[in-house]
């Protein structure tokens, strides 16, 4: 190949779904005859190191963990993954890494934390986040020399891209590259992860009284960029959210202050008593459900089991877009969930309570199945008949109503409140023990198995914009988070020894967060349970909010402004125009569509702000998974890559037909 004007792909992010843009690239490229490979040179843009980038972050506490087990992420095709797309240069799930880098150190150079955690841990166990990013870290360097090897020039500018533009001539895009200058690119990636959002005014109410009192208020943010040395030992802190950052918090100004959680040698949910080093905060916590989200269950597989589909399968989901029906939640897609999850309870009840049933297993099982099998509506009513005949109410369960764990009732102060809390927490972290004994989780398991068919269907205009709006994001989004989005089962245990040593005190449902002027002090109570907290500190425990119109990125902000991009607009079911959370785009390759409504050219968007046309963005790809399904932001970085490579073919073609000698006739 004589030709030496290479095509310019610019990678704006570094974090996973950037390194699966690199990789496919890569592996794309490496899949074309030799003669036909374009000359290539990728640039990868950030701040951070390229494979961590931000949140992966190979130097932050080893406290924090993932909320999936080691068995589950991956940044490139792996197993039944790599069905139909190119042959990956590295080919490793996180999984597989672990296993190489305990049969052999020498392949990689790995801290001494490093060793000691993967001597510990199993496909089933949750790895820490630095150790996650040591494998993207790893999976990076692989690349590098991929790269290196086919000739394609790869380099990582270390600087955040601060505004982009179309080329004043000629296609492609120049990128204004902080404490660089410029760069031109003929395509740009946007993997931009998670980025800086504005306040909501209530979180700009309490900054600003934070700063009129003299008080501390920490606002939502990446965990390990919060420096949480600043809460005081013995005072109390309020913190708003029970989900993921909240179990950072926690185990930070606990474990990471020197306390020791040591075994009681009693059951599961009691299983640990806590030793306080003295340099603890007391936190009190609140979330809208006033509960954390439910804990992971001890598995050695991502789904259970036991847990099979066998009403909302991929062909059943299917079924309504290929007669033409653009479906809706409620109405079409959650009663088959509804029913998997119903069998996946009951069943496991019949085989671990079978004593407790009303009628003998086998024709309680037989039942229950001809009243889930009923079309339509029927199902419904002749399930609960079933269940009113053959199971005592107090082994019954609601799906719905688990969105809701103390049921809105009053309690009688704050003790009853941290009392009825605590039980939660220990019959939780019970179930997790129990495995794929215990019915909820598998009921659970159930629902988590049928968010990877979900993701799927709904995707790229799936579903009716009225049901998106108010049913998958209205109700069920939040129930199915507080179920199967919870942290691994020893957080569970661990605040639940929290609780019992008086070092954790809980809010209750639906609190209100306040300043008290004449005090002096922020101030959270609920109305379900009347008691006031009052302290000078307040966390966010969540991440910045993932709304590309509140983002103050200056790259999407700009872009914005400028018409670049826009955010998607959704009708409601009362015809009221709704802006989205996520960016308007094509189909994949998902390209951003401009003010005009003319979608970018050689323009690409991966990850989290396409949340308003695929539902579970931040959810990793799934190792072993079709690419369609849990594997889906593989494919669509094999999407990007196949666009980039047809445009640089393209691009060589073109400079090989004008820079030919002209034919003497």
């Amino acid at each position: 190949m004589t030709n030496t004007q290479s095509f310019h792909v610019a990678v704006i992010g570094a974090g996973p779904r950037g390194i699966s843009v690199l990789e496919r690239t890569l592996a794309g490229f490496l899949a074309l005859a030799p003669d036909e490979r374009p000359a290539l040179r990728i640039s990868i843009l950030d701040p951070f190191n390229p494979g961590p980038g931000h949140v992966w972050r190979t130097g932050q506490s080893r406290l924090f963990l993932m909320n999936t087990p080691s068995l589950f992420p991956t940044v490139v095709p792996a197993g039944a993954t790599a069905a139909g797309l190119a042959a990956s240069p590295t080919g490793l799930s996180f999984d597989q890494w672990r296993l190489l880098m305990t049969r052999d150190e020498t392949v990689w150079v790995l801290s001494a934390g490093d060793r000691e955690e993967l001597a510990g841990l199993s496909s089933g166990a949750f790895p820490s986040r630095a150790l996650y990013g040591r494998y993207l870290e790893w999976t990076y360097a692989r690349l590098q020399d991929t790269a290196a090897a086919a000739g394609v020039t790869l380099e990582h500018v270390r600087a955040e891209v601060l505004s982009m533009a179309r080329a004043e001539s000629g296609p492609g895009w120049t990128l204004e590259v902080a404490g660089e200058g410029t760069l031109a690119a003929d395509a740009v990636v946007l993997a931009l992860g998670h980025l800086p959002a504005a306040l909501s005014a209530d979180q700009d109410r309490l900054r600003d009284a934070a700063d009129r009192h003299n008080l501390r208020y920490l606002p939502p943010a990446v965990p390990s960029d919060v420096d949480l040395s600043v809460l005081p030992a013995g005072e109390p802190v309020l913190i708003r959210g029970l989900g993921l950052n909240f179990f950072d918090i926690m185990i930070q100004v606990t474990a990471g202050r020197g306390g020791r959680f040591v075994p009681s040698g009693e059951p599961a949910g009691r299983a640990l008593r806590y030793e306080p080093s003295g340099r603890e905060p007391v936190l009190v916590a609140a979330s809208r459900r006033g509960t954390p989200y439910r804990a992971k269950a001890k598995l050695d597989s991502y789904v259970p089991r036991s847990v099979q589909l066998q009403y909302f399968t991929e062909e059943a989901a299917t079924s309504f877009r290929d007669q033409g029906i653009l479906p809706g939640f409620d109405h079409d897609l959650w009663p088959l969930l509804h029913r998997d999850a119903v069998w996946a309870y009951y069943s496991t009840l019949a085989r671990v309570a079978a004593d407790e049933l009303l009628e003998p297993a086998e024709q309680f099982l037989a039942e229950l199945r001809g009243a889930l099998d009923l079309p339509g509506p029927e199902w419904d009513p002749a399930k609960e008949a079933v269940l009113d005949r053959c199971v005592p109410s107090a082994r019954r369960t609601n799906l719905e109503a688990l969105a809701q764990p103390l049921g809105r009732r009053p309690y009688a102060g704050a003790k009853d409140l941290d009392d009825a809390v605590l039980a939660y927490l220990q019959d939780d972290a019970a179930g997790s023990a129990a495995g794929e004994d215990d019915p909820l989780k598998m009921a659970i398991g159930a629902l988590n198995a049928g968010r990877t068919v979900l993701k799927a269907v709904v995707a790229d205009g799936g579903l009716a914009e009225a049901s998106w709006l108010t049913e998958l994001r209205g109700w069920f989004e939040p129930l199915v988070e507080g179920l199967a989005s919870g942290p691994p089962p020893e957080r569970i245990e661990q605040l639940a020894a929290l609780v019992r040593a008086g070092l954790v005190h809980f809010v209750g449902p639906d609190p209100r967060f306040d300043v008290d002027e004449a005090r002096g002090v922020f101030t959270g109570i609920s109305p379900w349970s009347g008691t006031e907290y009052a302290a000078k500190t307040l966390v966010e425990a969540m991440m910045p909010a993932n709304r590309v119109d509140r983002n103050i990125s200056p790259l999407l902000s700009g872009m914005l402004r400028d018409g670049l991009a826009r955010p998607k607009v959704m009708m409601a079911g009362d015809g009221t125009a709704v802006v989205t959370p996520g960016l308007d785009v094509t189909l994949p390759p998902y390209r951003p569509v401009g003010i005009s409504g003319t979608p970018q050219e050689d323009l690409y968007v991966l990850g989290l702000q396409l949340s308003s046309v695929q539902w579970g963005t931040a959810i990793a790809a799934e190792a072993g998974s079709p690419a369609g399904a849990g594997a889906r932001t593989v494919r669509d970085a094999d999407d990007i890559a196949a666009a980039l490579l047809a445009s640089a073919a393209a691009g060589q073609r073109l400079t090989r037909v004008t820079t030919a000698p002209a034919t003497v006739r």
